[in-house]
């Protein structure tokens, strides 16, 4: 697990954007070669996939041979619903880039058996040869795509009953009604994500830092899932500072000084 701190929520959109342009270019899909990519929705991530956009109309990347899969749907809602998860990638991110529809995969919050759609979404990760690249936000409370406190860290795509933490934090897209929010939503488990090759998760604003210190300083916890991700051998957790508020200030110095000494490497490699 590696933290890098940067200086606000912006940076941290361009940082994992860029990210996201290296991973894919350096593996050069192509026909019959898919850069399989895991993706979170939320406003966390939104100037990430603005950021995406601009890369691919200035020509720069292409998603034609890219598969996605999203971390979770609620259950019920209707795909054309402003707050589907369907909604969020279409509107937002997927019209606007050359993603084939067929390989842009979000769970059916409306299926007429549920778990069976869970199992199909598993079975269509192993079938693209697993992810290679899973981004996902986090909670004030520390859970990653669906997977409330307390949830098993070896979980699979299944239907989860809504916290109500999570459901308070939601209402705001709903009018501030919380009898509107669903209860329920499918989700990858903290196991589906843990298979990826690389997870990148973004942590912005002060009300993640209790989550992220967490996450960083204290042992593995399945009241707080993201902490699973300490024992991911290729995990980045991207913060801004606001979200560091909660952190030793030896943890803070430790990994801005690994930073540098990255940085620095890469200044001599050039």
């Amino acid at each position: 697990m590696r933290l890098i701190i940067l200086e606000d929520a912006s940076v941290v959109a361009d940082w994992a954007a860029q990210f996201v342009l290296q991973r894919i270019t350096q593996f050069a899909p192509g026909p019959g070669r898919h850069f399989v990519l895991g993706l979170p929705t939320g406003g966390t991530p939104l100037g990430m996939y603005r950021k995406l956009v601009q890369f691919h109309k200035e020509g720069r990347l292409s998603f034609k041979y890219v598969t996605t899969f999203n971390m979770d749907e609620y259950v019920g809602l209707p795909r054309e619903h402003p707050e589907s998860y369907h909604y969020y990638m279409w509107n937002e991110f997927f019209k606007h880039v050359d993603i084939d529809p067929n390989n842009a995969h979000v769970l059916d919050g409306n299926a007429p058996d549920l778990a069976a759609e869970c199992r199909r979404f598993e079975d269509l990760i192993q079938q693209a040869g697993g992810v290679h690249l899973f981004i996902g936000g986090i909670g004030p409370d520390g859970h990653i795509a669906f997977n409330e406190p307390g949830s098993s860290l070896v979980s699979r795509t299944r239907v989860k009953t809504l916290a109500y933490d999570t459901l308070d934090a939601n209402k705001r897209f709903f009018g501030n009604d919380m009898s509107k929010v669903p209860r329920q939503a499918l989700t990858v488990g903290v196991g589906t994500v843990m298979d990826a090759k690389e997870v990148m998760i973004l942590i912005t604003g002060v009300h993640k830092a209790l989550a992220l210190a967490k996450a960083v300083e204290e042992g593995v916890n399945h009241m707080w899932t993201v902490s699973a991700f300490q024992q991911h051998p290729q995990a980045l957790f991207i913060c801004d500072e606001d979200a560091t508020l909660e952190l030793r200030v030896k943890t803070v110095k430790y990994f801005k000084s690994l930073m540098v000494e990255h940085n620095k490497l890469l200044e001599i490699t050039r």
